[in-house]
């Protein structure tokens, strides 16, 4: 059973979105307070990063490490350095964009918006271009490991999988309300999407629905995928995270938020996870229970 291991407070609202560093020793989050914050995994607020005038929904580290990107309410899509400096300002997208993610090579970035489209783009801030033609906003989107599809969730309760040329490959019918995160497998076989409908819903590629996990009592906000691909956690209104066998098997509940959690993430050697929630709190859970010393984490 997992136990807090630590709690970040810094952000005045809502945390929206939480990503570990591909090295596993930073978090960044962002929030309704309009700002992407960094952090220590021991907790220590490494920067702040400003330059977003409305909150931010999604924040995301490059497979290197040394770029985030982040966007939010305003449309608008900011890649930082990590150190903290301004790169480019990625414009295309009417209303907010609420979600952002790296391919695997680092060389583009998906986004996804209330317009109804799926943008490219390239690290330099480059359009390439667009998926859709969405009824519905898009509210999440994720690369395939091998960076050849994407797969997205929306409004209308719609699971996608598209190339990333552009081709719609298949959709997944399940949910019958919003999709609001959808996740891959580190193999790429399995899909995973959470929802309004309060389940989790975990598919293979090729569209056949394998598991529908049912306990949250409300919406489901973030899911995602330990790194051996293993567990699946979800993230929900209904203030727990829970976690899951990926044959659909319930194997623990975790407490802490006071209120909503919007996100989930695990760190890339799969032995912390960091959830963020309507408490203002990033929340860093240990693997087994045990509190770790800061220099061990």
């Amino acid at each position: 059973m997992k136990i807090v291991l630590n709690k970040f407070e810094g952000h005045i609202g809502p945390v929206f979105s939480v990503a570990f560093s591909p090295d596993g020793q930073m978090i960044a989050s962002g929030g309704n307070d309009n700002k992407v914050r960094l952090w220590s995994v021991n907790g220590q607020q490494l920067r702040v990063l400003e330059g977003h005038t409305s909150p931010v929904f999604s924040a995301a580290f490059s497979p290197d490490g040394q770029t985030i990107a982040s966007a939010g309410s305003g449309g608008l899509i900011r890649l930082w350095s990590v150190d903290g400096g301004r790169l480019h300002l990625l414009k295309g997208h009417i209303g907010p964009v609420f979600s952002v993610a790296f391919s695997p090579d680092g060389q583009m970035i998906a986004s996804a918006g209330s317009g109804g489209l799926i943008r490219l783009w390239s690290v330099d801030g480059t359009p390439l271009h667009m998926l859709g033609g969405f009824t519905f906003p898009v509210k999440s989107v994720a690369f395939s490991p091998d960076g050849q599809s994407i797969v997205s969730g929306d409004f209308g309760g719609s699971v996608r999988l598209w190339s990333v040329n552009g081709i719609l490959l298949r959709m997944l019918e399940s949910h019958i309300d919003c999709v609001n995160s959808v996740a891959f497998s580190p193999d790429g076989q399995m899909i995973a999407s959470g929802g309004n409908d309060r389940s989790v819903c975990l598919w293979s590629f090729d569209g056949d629905l394998l598991h529908v996990l049912k306990g949250h009592t409300l919406f489901v906000n973030s899911v995602a995928f330990s790194p051996d691909g293993q567990t699946v956690v979800s993230g929900s209104t209904d203030e727990s995270i829970r976690l899951w066998s990926k044959d659909g098997e319930a194997l623990g509940v975790l407490k802490g938020h006071k209120d909503s959690v919007w996100s989930v993430a695990f760190s890339p050697n799969g032995k912390m996870l960091a959830s963020g929630g309507t408490d203002e709190t990033v929340r860093l859970w240990s693997e087994n229970g045990e509190i770790l010393d800061d220099k061990m984490v």
